[in-house]
């Protein structure tokens, strides 16, 4: 079966795609249709394997909030450019503060789920004066990640052997996209709470998900993620990335994890506080890894305490 086409994730609805160009390249943005040019900017970053379409919800709901949501199609996912090289966490940070310029805004508040929620991380800790609160999704700082990894066996083995497998080259391409993206949905279902499992808008996901996985080069990219973050561990560039993100940040910062979440652990993020002394903790009851789609109402609510605690609305 042939690879769908980049488009196809440019789906109707109450909002605009546009292409934004940054830090030298192009990026697939979405924003509603009735988004307030002047309001605060709020920069969406979804997670591994997924695109933006994983901030529907937040998207029209923030907007109506009088908040500019825009939802992001990163580096090498989507409709996005697919570079073949830039996925370590000093040129994703670059992507960010590339694109907030690019909107024509000074600062943003970020919002990221999982690979999204280290990127904000990264952003914030980098470059401070450009980030005015951060909520993250089952995303803990990354050192909190690391730490809990080496000394906790459970978190490690719900973690390390994704990682490990991710590793060889080629080969976890091609089980991401083969039988039209079977393993993404396994990927999906296996992180989601069992009563959202059987419902319609679980089954509208998946079908996305699997979709735009297949799209040219997108899986490579996706895997590039987890690639440098796995051996970067062992090298120069990721020893000082990591001391790089070892300071603490003095912006309100939300942690939003699921209840039944599998993948990230609750003692994991618990870590987090040592970097964001002002970070509040939200538990998403019977929720799994992606809460935002779970409980969407829930999250958005959590994500709107958040900014205006940040007081830039």
């Amino acid at each position: 079966m042939s690879q769908p086409d980049p488009s196809t994730v440019r789906f109707a609805g109450p909002w605009t795609h546009r292409d934004v160009h940054a830090n030298g390249i192009r990026f697939h943005v979405v924003e509603a249709a009735d988004s307030p040019a002047d309001g605060p900017l709020v920069v969406l970053l979804h997670g591994f394997a997924d695109f933006w379409w994983s901030w529907r919800h937040q998207l029209t709901a923030l907007t109506e909030a009088g908040y500019r949501a825009v939802a992001v199609d990163l580096r090498g996912y989507g409709d996005s450019d697919k570079p073949p090289r830039g996925y370590d966490g000093w040129t994703l940070a670059g992507d960010v503060v590339g694109l907030i310029r690019a909107l024509g805004h000074s600062r943003a508040a970020l919002v990221g789920h999982a690979d999204g929620g280290l990127v904000c991380w990264a952003t914030a800790a980098l470059h401070p004066r450009m980030v005015s609160a951060i909520g993250l999704v089952g995303s803990p700082h990354p050192i909190a990640l690391r730490r809990s990894v080496l000394r906790d066996k459970a978190q490690r083995r719900a973690l390390l052997p994704f990682f490990l497998r991710y590793q060889v080259p080629l080969l976890p391409e091609r089980s991401l996209t083969k039988k039209n993206g079977e393993a993404v949905e396994q990927l999906f279902r296996s992180r989601t709470s069992p009563a959202w499992q059987g419902t319609e808008e679980c089954t509208d996901a998946v079908t996305q998900l699997r979709s735009a996985i297949r799209i040219a080069g997108a899986a490579h990219c996706a895997l590039e993620y987890q690639r440098w973050a796995f051996r970067s561990q062992f090298r120069g560039d990721g020893r000082r990335f990591m001391k790089a993100m070892d300071t603490s940040l003095d912006i309100p910062a939300l942690q939003v994890r699921g209840e039944l979440d599998p993948y990230v652990l609750a003692r994991t993020v618990h870590g987090d506080v040592g970097w964001a002394p002002e970070r509040r903790l939200h538990t998403v009851l019977g929720a799994g890894h992606y809460a935002h789609q779970e409980s969407p109402d829930e999250v958005t609510d959590q994500l709107k305490e958040l900014l205006e605690s940040s007081g830039v609305l």
